[in-house]
């Protein structure tokens, strides 16, 4: 009989975020989470294959904000909230981490973002951030990509929305680089 692959789970905490980071969830050389502090989710909530609209997938995060994540301190003095790039790299993160849970090959790299729409701010008196990402479409093959939409809330309320991310995961370096610069295929 088979054993279940562990990296499948279709939530996962912070331990398995960190194992994830360390190379440990998807093998040697495959799609990795940062390291804190530039892991930009605690938590896991929900990832499946087949949900959104599209049915191609979706995946749901949430980070525990509070006054002394290190963004707050530095950006910026005396008006402190969360940079906007850090909400894009959550959402590209996510989509790295579909990829390999999918069973995709390769190093994550983010390869772009058709559209981005902020209408709020993550601000220290928030208590939660939730990502919400829907695949459009997921290629599967030498190469591998995902196309997908995105959105952030701070308690509860959309203040961001992201279109057509792309993220791709590689064998080497120069081969994503090459990616990020041809269009995607039809």
């Amino acid at each position: 009989m088979d054993q279940p692959n562990p990296a499948r789970k279709s939530s996962f905490d912070l331990a398995g975020l960190l194992a994830c980071a360390r190379g440990e969830l998807f093998g040697p050389g495959n799609a990795r989470l940062p390291l804190p502090p530039m892991l930009m989710m605690d938590r896991i909530t929900k990832i499946n294959g087949t949900g959104g609209s599209a049915g191609k997938g979706e995946i749901e995060a949430e980070l525990d904000v509070n006054p002394n994540l290190w963004f707050f301190k530095c950006h910026f003095q005396d008006d402190p909230v969360m940079p906007g790039c850090l909400g894009l790299d959550a959402l590209w993160q996510m989509v790295g981490f579909f990829l390999g849970w999918m069973g995709g090959l390769g190093k994550g790299r983010a390869l772009g973002v058709g559209e981005v729409k902020f209408s709020g701010m993550v601000l220290p008196t928030a208590k939660k951030v939730t990502y919400y990402v829907e695949l459009k479409r997921v290629i599967m093959r030498k190469l591998v990509m995902g196309i997908a939409d995105g959105i952030v809330k701070v308690d509860g309320k959309v203040i961001f929305e992201v279109k057509d991310m792309k993220v791709g995961l590689f064998a080497d370096a120069v081969e994503a680089l090459k990616s990020a610069a041809a269009p995607a295929p039809a």
